[in-house]
Order: structure tokens, then C-alpha cells, then sequence
């Protein structure tokens, strides 16, 4: 796994965490749409680093 390839996966993990804490403090203000908005961004997020993590995987096995 190259290092610029690694560093992104961590930005996806990192953008993932950032909004489900977003997310958090929108649905502690009540703001449950934005909170909810905010929460299927960070599934989003965190399933995009699985997938490059899987193909990284792969990539490796070979």
C-alpha cells in the first residue's frame, strides 16, 4: 500500500468521524433533519474507505 494511498483511506475515516460528530451536535441542538443529513454523509464516508481498503487488500494479495 503506497503511503498517498493509505493517507486517503485515513481522510475518509477522518471526513466519516468529523460528520458523525457533526451530526451529533445537530441532534443535541434538535436540528434532527441536518443531524440525520449529516449522519447518512458519514455512512457514506465510512463505506467509501471500506471499499478502498478492500481494493488495498486485494491489491496486496496479488
Amino acid at each position: 500500500m503506497t503511503q498517498s494511498t493509505h493517507n486517503r483511506v485515513a481522510e475518509l475515516h477522518n471526513l466519516a468521524a468529523h460528520a458523525h460528530q457533526a451530526a451529533a451536535v445537530a441532534h443535541g441542538k434538535g436540528d434532527h433533519l441536518s443531524a440525520h443529513e449529516l449522519s447518512k454523509q458519514a455512512q457514506e464516508h465510512s463505506a467509501e474507505a471500506h471499499r478502498h481498503s478492500e481494493k488495498l487488500l486485494e491489491e496486496a494479495k496479488k
